[in-house]
């Protein structure tokens, strides 16, 4: 039994990203399998008494609750789809747990500062064998996951270039307006929460590249200070990665994103008529790939507003549009005059 209140009559649901709920299912099983990985490292770390080994279970530990942020925004998203407290629905949860994943991987980018500063200026007996096993197993299961994840990537990427035009000339004209109307959302950075995770797998694969490259360097060229200098360029990468999905999130949270194109083109359509001017125009994201439209129009002959909504209509990814139109002078008349 529900517990939502029933939605009033001026009251609708949003649609919820087609999407997600297959973005959740990838990242729920890239969660399991890094759990698992991270089980067996801390138990085999602890069993061979190789630091190494128990440190990087524990470094896979943090993108276990990391990506499990993720799995839980798509839960809460989808569960909360209908409650009429979320005025433009729950589209925006995903921008929150990308910017939760981001200062996520802030701190994991901190932590292997703090460690690789502390064995440079201390350094310690490396136990090459078992950390190198490590590094390899860490790094073909976050290959697999990056798989998993890459998938939904690509799949989202071919429906979003799917456009339905009237015209080959008339979609090859509108490419840019349909990219940010239609297939903008579908691309893979619109949605930081997938991002997100898909970057902690990344960061993941990526440390664990520079782990194996390190150790060889250390077991075979006796560089064992390379260790260290390598973990800070991993710190510093996936500090300049999670900048910037900060950046993307809190841009999506503060509806302070740039729909230039998308704007222009609702613009145009709007103001075809010669006559139609518009006065105020607010676009903003509501989901990764559903925005909404508030617009105001004067015209000395004004048309009805869903008249005008039908200039709009094949803007598919409007999925909340509203129109306000008042009467102005006639222009041209009041010039005679």
């Amino acid at each position: 039994m529900s517990s939502l209140p029933p939605l009033a009559p001026w009251q609708h649901p949003f649609e919820v990203d087609p999407h997600a709920r297959q973005r959740m299912r990838r990242t729920a099983w890239v969660v399991v399998l890094t759990f698992v990985t991270m089980v067996f490292e801390i138990a085999f770390g602890y069993l061979t008494g190789s630091m190494a080994l128990t440190a990087d279970g524990w470094h896979m530990g943090s993108h276990v609750a990391a990506l499990g942020v993720a799995v839980f925004a798509y839960y809460y998203a989808e569960r909360h789809a209908a409650n009429p407290r979320f005025t433009f629905g729950t589209g925006k949860v995903s921008a929150l747990g990308g910017y939760t994943s981001a200062l996520l991987l802030a701190l994991v980018a901190l932590g292997l500062v703090w460690e690789s500063v502390g064995r440079l200026l201390s350094p310690q007996r490396i136990a090459y064998d078992e950390a190198l096993l490590v590094a390899v197993i860490g790094l073909a299961v976050n290959l697999v996951s990056a798989l998993i994840l890459g998938a939904g990537h690509e799949h989202d990427h071919d429906h979003g270039h799917a456009h339905e035009g009237r015209h080959a000339t008339e979609a090859a004209h509108h490419h840019d307006m349909a990219v940010t109307a239609k297939g903008f959302g579908h691309a893979p950075s619109a949605d930081p929460n997938y991002r997100g995770a898909f970057l902690h797998v990344l960061a993941d694969a990526f440390t664990s590249v520079l782990a194996i490259a390190a150790l060889a360097a250390g077991k075979w060229g006796g560089w064992a200070w390379f260790d260290p200098l390598i973990g800070l360029v991993g710190a510093t990468v996936i500090l300049y990665w999670s900048v910037g999905l900060a950046r993307t999130s809190m841009r999506s949270l503060l509806d302070a994103e740039d729909f230039g194109v998308l704007e222009h083109e609702i613009v145009d359509r709007l103001q075809r008529d010669g006559l139609t001017r518009v006065t105020d125009l607010h676009v903003w994201r509501l989901g990764p790939q559903t925005y909404a439209c508030i617009v105001t129009l004067d015209s000395p002959r004004p048309e009805s507003a869903q008249q005008y909504k039908e200039r709009l209509k094949d803007l598919s990814a409007l999925s909340h549009l509203t129109i306000e139109v008042n009467r102005a002078p006639d222009r041209a008349r009041s010039a005679i005059d």
